[in-house]
């Protein structure tokens, strides 16, 4: 089903089944494939393919040699078909690549609203993005990571399968982050090392120093105690009770996960 006020270039092809919404525009030699939803307003510029079980929210504009929706790279691919689901008002720069999940492990990968992909950028099967991040150029997840809302990761920089990257967290470029990277930690470096907090993304958002000194007082606490992270984190609970921000790190820290913790000495639990 095509919208009337759709604009779609005659050197486009859009199969038949493929959900194509109000005042959506697709520029010249893309493929739409017939289980694709494109939300009102999605733009294609030009030679993006679009492919699987994929919904694209509204507002979202896909650049030039983007693969949207293809199949997973995982050695336990099967034909079944799976889903990418991608919300609204992203920016997909040239050459992105998005998956769809696997059946294994739910069947779909999720992408948050008002995200910037950068070119290059890859996002795997099953990984499960929030809102608000940023990757840039060339950046790599594997398949199940989680990255939560308004986090950044520098150009070059890859995640390990199955790890988790917290909110406002900061990934420097080309670092390779193989362990969890708590929310507002900032990591940097190939192993990737845990190298204080991300202070000036914390201050851009509008955390007051009262409750900044706070959150870094926790973070001397839990990585620099005498215990084990996760000891030390169980520790001072009691005492952060009334700040949100430090219990978001502490509860990071309390999921039990298929990765360690990223730490000042690599991993860590």
């Amino acid at each position: 089903m095509i919208a009337k006020s759709a604009r779609i270039h005659p050197l486009s092809v859009i199969e038949d089944g493929a959900v194509i919404g109000e005042n959506v525009t697709v520029g010249p030699f893309c493929h739409v494939g017939p289980k694709v939803t494109l939300g009102d307003g999605v733009e294609l510029i030009s030679h993006v393919v679009v492919l699987g079980v994929t919904s694209v929210g509204a507002g979202t504009k896909i650049f030039p040699s983007a693969v949207i929706g293809g199949d997973s790279q995982s050695v336990h691919h099967s034909a079944v078909d799976t889903k990418l689901t991608i919300g609204r008002n992203c920016t997909i720069r040239e050459g992105v690549t998005m998956n769809t999940g696997t059946v294994e492990f739910g069947g779909e990968t999720v992408v948050g609203d008002n995200n910037l992909f950068l070119a290059y950028a890859h996002v795997a099967h099953d990984c499960r993005l929030g809102n608000n991040i940023i990757l840039s150029n060339n950046v790599m997840l594997a398949g199940h990571v989680t990255v939560e809302d308004r986090a950044i990761l520098g150009g070059g920089s890859a995640v390990h399968q199955f790890t988790r990257i917290g909110r406002q967290a900061f990934v420097g470029g080309l670092s390779a982050v193989s362990y969890d990277l708590i929310p507002y930690g900032m990591l940097n470096g190939n192993p990737g090392v845990l190298s204080g907090l991300n202070i000036v993304g914390m201050t851009r958002a509008g955390m007051d120093k009262p409750t900044l000194h706070r959150v870094r007082r926790a973070y001397k606490q839990i990585f620099e105690g005498e215990g084990s992270i996760r000891a030390n984190a169980a520790a001072i609970r009691d005492d952060y009770a009334d700040c949100p921000q430090a219990m978001e790190i502490l509860d990071f820290i309390a999921v039990d996960s298929d990765r360690a913790l990223s730490s000042p000495n690599r991993g860590k639990a």
